[in-house]
């Protein structure tokens, strides 16, 4: 026995240092001397006290007796003078010849270094949350909050303090509120991804209440065995007032450039059908005077005046279809989409800059409904603009909400854009499809004309219902996707 245990002495890692009484080191193993940086043997006979940096620390563990065991750590130094961390075991032995002291030492620079590297890190990883400018939120795979940076109390108007421990959820309006946490154990259990690593326009909400559009970010890390969820804000209501100036000069610039595309048109379609009209208005006078005469023999004229006036009518009609061809966008490159990204999107975007009217918008939003057949940028066209004009008719008004809804019917999918706001005159209302047909003092009434005629070109259809004092709201339908997906089955 006595042999195996002077095997594991000199087998040990860590310096093993057996002293007398007063602390003269009586045996050693190699790792000792590695330890101190002085050979094994001339060890023996030196004092323990000499290799202990603090002249306090040696007085209170040595002479044996004063041990009493557990794990501490000191300074210790070299025979050179180095100085580095040890973590040390003592134990108080009776010998034949006397007490003594079983010290083993563990040089823990390493660790030290790591954990200072690690604390470091630490430091300036919470500087940089601290100082970002977008809202940084991590949350643990159960959904609770564990960091939330100054950037993201100032955004969402909670304090630190009073938001840790709590569930993410509570920073977001509904639907998204309800669907928080099922979306997550969705993506722990099958590990599907809908927004963690691919980034999404969405809607958040404020401690008043207050809805915004924000730009979501997430990146997912394993920490220690456990997953978190790393979050990177961006308030769109937040703009440089560079970018809302350079956003008004594009509006007028727009708004210039539509005039003067409408002026070419109509300077062209004038040019074009003024000759077959001018021909209509010589046959129709020719024919009038042939009939006038009241000669019999002058009918077949009269007939042929006639017969080629509408032949200039027809052209007429032909000139003005080509342009209408010529106008148009064409073909829509449908493919299906998830309504609910696309509409979610199109509203946090038209919302952009709407903050200082105090709006608030309601998102009721299916989360089950099979994807439609559309155009992706023409139907979020329709959505920004619908909303857009909402967003600009509460602005005077003392209650403020829009309410943009999806649903299914049939083989459609419905949108609606309800709003608070005073309402469309009747007289207004029956035509405000129409081209150049507004109720705004300065608008070109050529919006919701465009809105009817993309609609309309993916099958569906688009209706408004209004009265003075009631609000307004807009609906239109989209066709689902459904042969698309019987082809790809």
């Amino acid at each position: 026995m006595e042999r195996i245990y002077r095997a594991v002495f000199e087998a040990a890692a860590d310096g093993i240092f057996v002293t007398g009484a007063d602390g003269v080191i009586r045996v050693v193993n190699e790792a000792a001397g590695a330890l101190l940086g002085t050979a094994t043997d001339l060890l023996v006979g030196r004092n323990i006290r000499d290799f202990f940096a603090d002249g306090e620390v040696a007085a209170t563990l040595i002479p044996a007796g004063s041990a009493r065991g557990g794990r501490r750590e000191i300074m210790m130094r070299r025979d050179d003078g180095d100085r580095f961390p040890a973590e040390i075991v003592l134990r108080d032995v009776a010998r034949a010849d006397g007490p003594a002291l079983v010290m083993i030492a563990h040089d823990i620079s390493t660790r030290r270094a790591t954990q200072s590297a690690l604390l470091a890190r630490e430091e300036l990883l919470r500087a940089i949350i601290a100082t970002a400018p977008e809202a940084v939120i991590v949350i643990d795979d159960t959904g609770s909050i564990i960091s939330f940076s100054a950037a993201a109390e100032r955004m969402f108007g909670h304090p630190a303090a009073a938001i840790l421990g709590r569930n993410v959820r509570l920073l977001m309006p509904e639907p998204y509120r309800s669907q928080h946490d099922s979306y997550m154990h969705h993506y722990l259990t099958t590990g599907e991804r809908r927004i963690i690593g691919i980034g999404r326009v969405i809607v958040a909400q404020r401690a008043d209440g207050e809805t915004f559009p924000i730009e979501l970010q997430i990146g997912e890390v394993v920490a220690n065995g456990r997953r978190l969820f790393t979050g990177f804000i961006r308030d769109l209501t937040e703009q440089e007032e560079t970018e809302r100036r350079l956003q008004d000069l594009h509006t007028k610039l727009l708004h210039t450039s539509r005039l003067s595309e409408l002026g070419r048109m109509a300077s062209t379609l004038a040019h074009e059908i003024n000759q077959p009209l001018t021909a209509i208005a010589n046959y129709v006078q020719a024919g009038r005077q042939l009939l006038a005469s009241g000669r019999a023999d002058l009918l077949p004229r009269v007939s042929d005046a006639i017969a080629k006036a509408g032949e200039q009518a027809a052209r007429a009609g032909a000139i003005i279809q080509r342009l209408r061809g010529f106008v148009a966008r064409g073909e829509n490159e449908t493919r299906p989409e998830d309504l609910t990204a696309l509409v979610e999107e199109a509203a946090a975007l038209a919302l952009v800059g709407a903050r200082e009217y105090g709006i608030r918008v309601h998102l009721v939003l299916a989360t089950d409904l099979p994807p439609v057949l559309v155009d992706r940028v023409q139907v979020q066209q329709v959505v920004l603009n619908l909303v857009r004009n909402a967003v600009e008719v509460l602005q005077p008004c003392p209650k403020r909400e829009i309410t943009v809804a999806t649903a299914a019917r049939g083989e459609f999918a419905e949108v609606t854009i309800e709003d608070s706001g005073p309402g469309i005159a009747a007289e207004i209302r029956d035509q405000i499809f129409s081209p150049f047909v507004s109720t705004k003092e300065d608008g070109m009434g050529l919006g919701l004309s465009i809105c009817r005629e993309i609609v309309e070109r993916h099958g569906g259809q688009i209706d408004v219902s209004s009265s003075p004092g009631q609000g307004t709201r807009f609906r239109f339908t989209l066709p689902f996707a459904l042969e698309e997906m019987a082809d790809e089955t």
